[in-house]
């Protein structure tokens, strides 16, 4: 059984026979699931098993959720989920090449796939292809609310199997792929059927094309492909080679024009100097080449120069319409050389793994109007100008703003909102979410004693058997993370824990950490901040920038790498960290899915009978 395949289309169709499905970028695959076994397929019907272990294993535990339904067979999207609404193909692809099993193992937990099912062809053994769509989609659904699985993508759930969402308004759909940079749409005929290894005019994919502007260097006469370039650390680097798009008589005079105003550089090859620009429609990037390009334009008033990595990486990024940047080329971070239009890139580029975090929680802004470094204000109020889309919360006479989109984000951005502080608890819930500790060296000259008070605290917790997470907190120190679940604690519990290890360390090494809150009393020890664990306090988000001259980011880190050889600060910067995900992917993922519960009821439990013997002194040391 091969995959019954889409039609390109240019533009989204209406009417009431059609639903949508936002396209996700991974690789199309069959799930089959028997009694017995369970066949993971590619479209060219390549086994997946051994790949994507994860996906295997994670079905194997749902077995009894599914078992009234088996065998039964997914039509699905194998895919590495960025957000609710983006994959990375990359990721999916670089995956499915690996054969060596401590690669895979290694990649399954950092990078761990989704099956994304939008179509069920085959339930309790019987076959549906010849059911109209709709009746499959409903059958579909029927199935996962049996399993108890959330009736549309949602990384917030640890089920590494989900189901897409299916809706009727086009508007709607094509507002979520541009906003959230989602491959594309699918619109399907609610009566198709399901054929076979067959091209359906009755499903239709439309893309949502991101347009680079490209240097055409080189023309090859045998195979009609052009070469695209643009200026990478000044240095002219390919980064797509196309012959589609173009009318026949554009291609016939840029072909012309190589051959006749052009170096040979080839038996079949012309080269011209830096001097024509087109536009490019692709996908997006793979690292190395542009994704499924296509010649859109010539640009004949673009100067070959602003073809940049930089400019490159913007296009590629679009902000969403309802932002107007302005100023895009003042400096905000100028020791870096970076531009208001680079800050937006990153809070673009990053909003997948940031957004998460602010979600549903009253914001403290610090912006700066002139840029890192620089002059600096507080802004916990929402203020008067803010556009309708920008969602507020009404709390203690404040109007706090709340962002759980893009393009909050990056209006918010706009406004050079540099750094974004979070409370402890989302604001529906006085109850924290989380326990931080914050990690305070007297400077970053001392940024070792975080290093060391980072290390015994996870010796602590996990003899206690907490699950823990660590982030640089962009300025000085490290942050030490304890996720919760929701609405089990309040924080005159959390309070006596995060009292109780503090207390703890100082008393271990009292030459290293103090509870001093004056500073003139520190002397060069590390300040263990458990009194900004509170109700109306917060902390820096993971993947905020913060103001300091190098713009630096809070970023989370992996335990090991504590004990890895020049650790620091500083390594941690706008570009860097876009780097580092792409490398190392992001280690607060897991996070939302290993939260403390009943192990941390018994570490208070404990604590009742451990305090009083201490006789705890928290007023200071």
């Amino acid at each position: 059984m091969k995959p019954m395949r889409l039609t390109a289309a240019h533009e989204v169709p209406t009417g009431a026979d059609w639903v949508y499905e936002l396209k996700y970028d991974g690789f199309r695959v069959i799930l089959t699931w028997d009694q017995n076994k369970i066949h993971l397929e590619s479209r060219a019907g390549k086994r997946l098993n051994e790949q994507f272990p994860e996906v295997i294993e994670q079905c194997e535990q749902l077995r009894d959720q599914f078992a009234l339904f088996l065998p039964l067979t997914f039509d699905a999207e194998l895919v590495f989920l960025l957000d609710e609404q983006q994959s990375d193909f990359a990721r999916v692809q670089q995956r499915g090449r690996l054969k060596n099993k401590e690669a895979i193992k290694l990649q399954a937990e950092r990078f761990p796939c989704h099956l994304i099912a939008f179509d069920l062809l085959r339930c309790k053994g019987q076959s549906l292809i010849d059911l109209p769509l709709i009746e499959r989609k409903k059958q579909l659904q029927q199935v996962f609310q049996a399993a108890k699985l959330p009736p549309s993508v949602q990384l917030e759930h640890s089920s590494l199997l989900q189901l897409i969402h299916t809706d009727t308004n086009p508007e709607h759909m094509k507002k979520l792929m541009t906003t959230y940079l989602a491959e594309g749409l699918v619109a399907k005929k609610g009566a198709s059927k399901w054929h076979d290894n067959t091209r359906s005019k009755e499903w239709l994919k439309i893309k949502n094309w991101r347009y680079v502007s490209v240097i055409v260097t080189h023309f090859d006469k045998e195979n009609g492909y052009f070469q695209g370039c643009i200026y990478q650390d000044h240095q002219l680097t390919e980064v797509v080679q196309f012959k589609h798009g173009f009318s026949k008589e554009e291609e016939q005079t840029l072909g012309r024009l190589f051959q006749t105003k052009g170096k040979q550089a080839g038996a079949s090859r012309y080269e011209i100097p830096p001097s024509i620009v087109a536009s490019i429609a692709c996908i997006s990037f793979d690292g190395s080449a542009l994704r499924e390009p296509r010649f859109s334009s010539f640009l004949l008033d673009t100067d070959p120069a602003r073809c940049t990595f930089q400019q490159m990486l913007k296009q590629l990024y679009p902000l969403p319409a309802v932002i107007d940047i302005t100023h895009p080329e003042k400096p905000i971070v100028p020791a870096l050389h970076l531009n208001k239009a680079d800050y937006l890139l990153y809070l673009r580029q990053a909003s997948p793994y940031l957004l998460p975090f602010l979600r549903e929680r009253r914001l403290t802004l610090i912006r700066f109007p002139h840029g890192a470094g620089d002059e600096f204000f507080y802004q916990k109020s929402t203020p008067d100008y803010a556009p309708d889309y920008v969602l507020t919360d009404q709390a203690d006479d404040i109007a706090y703003t709340v962002c759980n989109d893009p393009q909050t984000l990056l209006w918010l951005g706009n406004q050079l909102a540099m750094e974004f502080h979070i409370p402890f608890e989302t604001r529906d819930t006085n109850r924290p979410v989380e326990i931080v500790f914050d990690l305070d060296p007297p400077s970053v000259n001392e940024f070792h004693l975080a290093i060391e008070a980072a290390k015994r605290i996870k010796t602590l917790l996990d003899g206690l058997f907490l699950t823990a997470f660590i982030k640089t907190s962009g300025g000085k120190g490290l942050q030490v993370y304890i996720p919760l679940k929701k609405n089990a604690f309040t924080y005159e519990e959390t309070r006596t824990f995060t009292a109780f290890i503090c207390q703890f360390l100082c008393e271990q090494a009292p030459e290293l950490f103090t509870l001093e809150r004056l500073k003139k009393k520190r002397g060069k020890r590390l300040y263990l901040d458990y009194i900004q664990h509170d109700a109306g306090k917060t902390i820096i988000a993971p993947y905020s920038p913060r103001g300091n001259e190098l713009g630096l980011v809070a970023t989370p880190l992996e335990w090991d790498e504590l004990h890895q050889d020049g650790l620091h600060p500083s390594l941690f910067t706008m570009p860097t960290v876009i780097e580092r995900l792409k490398e190392k992917g992001d280690p607060f993922r897991r996070m939302r899915h290993l939260v403390n519960d009943d192990t941390f009821r018994q570490v208070l439990h404990r604590l009742e009978d451990i305090i009083p013997a201490h006789k705890m002194d928290i007023r200071g040391h």
